[in-house]
């Protein structure tokens, strides 16, 4: 337990007591530090002047009181703070900030920080304990000069090509989904890095992109380029290994099927009332199955015409047979709540998703709604000129 620094309020986590100067915005940097945030950590979120973070101004749709619910999506727990870095008394304002922080995140364009004296370098030499995280597009090398966008990374990974139907064009994903696992990987980093100075006393720098990420990211499809020399292509909504992983019809809508192994085939064979199907050797192998999907697909959609997606729910799910329907997020979030999960908290009556980790002993907290710009700032500043 830890009192908060800014109000001296008792805050728990495990990461409380830990203040983290976030210059970072739009989403990898503020979906990591709203992570660090709900285990305890102090974010004080630093925006320019005018609109602030660019999320602010990312509409439709927006919260019943007008805010971009883009920006509410990766805000919470934070505190928020103006300061315009080409003001001289901002920047020693800003200057403070980074030499008290335990961790400061950020992704302007590399080395856009250096003539503020907010880089690593000049940061560390005040406060060597200190975690600087910078997140860039494209790193800091050839790529330094590209701006680091989702859109533009999922095209220049490979995963829009991979996206989409066989015969179509390519699509990106429906969320900007490498912004996302970026900041993941800024949060572990972080947490690492943190550790590390716990044993040590050393702070370091981490430093992680765009589009490194999504090569991790797309785990089993560089791996087939890298280690079995085949670039994969747009499937729809196949899969290149696995048969069935795929939605297929049913009476009246379709319904993710899987059958990731020869006992889970077995299942579904037996559940649509298909055993013969056990019996052919063209579909006793996952391998084979693969190689003659062509044939077991008219065999399978011929039994699951038979019954509505809801039946067939209802009848592969006892059965051991992973299925389930393709919801809309509302439906979704319906769901997660009937399973139990509790996906929704409201701090000060601002919904937001439930961070998705339980902890036995030092649970996530949901202390304060997305700040508006700049509330804080009379108390940051306060608390900054104290000893």
């Amino acid at each position: 337990m830890a009192n908060d620094p800014i109000d001296g309020t008792p805050t728990s986590g495990p990461l409380s007591g830990v203040i983290v100067a976030d210059f970072s915005r739009i989403l990898a940097g503020p979906y990591a530090t709203m992570l660090l945030a709900d285990l305890g950590a102090t974010v004080i979120k630093v925006e320019g002047p005018g609109s602030g973070d660019d999320t602010r101004t990312w509409v439709p749709p927006t919260s019943e009181d007008g805010t971009a619910t883009y920006y509410l999506s990766i805000n919470r727990n934070k505190r928020s703070i103006v300061l315009d870095l080409a003001d001289p008394a901002d920047l020693d304002v800003a200057q403070r900030l980074a030499g008290r922080a335990d961790v400061l995140i950020e992704n302007f364009k590399p080395g856009g920080l250096a003539r503020f004296g907010l880089d690593h370098e000049t940061v560390s030499a005040a406060n060597p304990r200190v975690v600087y995280c910078s997140i860039s597009g494209f790193g800091t090398a050839a790529g330094a000069a590209l701006p680091g966008y989702d859109l533009l990374v999922q095209a220049t990974s490979g995963l829009m090509s991979l996206t989409g139907d066989a015969d179509g064009p390519p699509f990106r994903a429906g969320v900007a989904v490498f912004d996302v696992i970026t900041g993941l990987h800024a949060a572990v980093a972080i947490i690492a890095a943190l550790h590390h100075r716990e044993r040590t006393g050393e702070g370091q720098k981490v430093e992680t992109n765009l589009l490194s990420a999504a090569l991790s990211g797309l785990v089993n499809q560089t791996s087939a380029v890298l280690a079995g020399g085949v670039v994969p292509g747009r499937l729809g909504n196949a899969h290149l290994s696995l048969f069935p992983y795929e939605p297929l019809p049913t009476g009246d809508g379709e319904l993710i099927v899987i059958a990731a192994n020869d006992h889970q085939f077995r299942r579904l064979a037996t559940a649509i009332g298909a055993p013969e199907l056990l019996d052919d050797p063209r579909f006793g192998s996952m391998p084979e199955r693969n190689a003659h999907r062509d044939e077991l697909r008219p065999l399978l959609l011929a039994r699951l015409a038979t019954k509505s997606a809801q039946e067939w729910f209802d009848i592969l799910g006892p059965a051991g047979v992973p299925c389930g329907p393709i919801n809309t997020i509302d439906e979704g979030l319906a769901l997660a709540e009937r399973l139990g999960l509790e996906p929704v908290v409201e701090p000060d009556g601002v919904p937001s998703v439930r961070n998705p980790v339980t902890y036995s002993a030092t649970p996530p907290s949901y202390r304060r709604s997305p700040p508006a710009l700049g509330e804080d700032g009379a108390d940051i500043r306060r608390w900054l000129q104290a000893p």
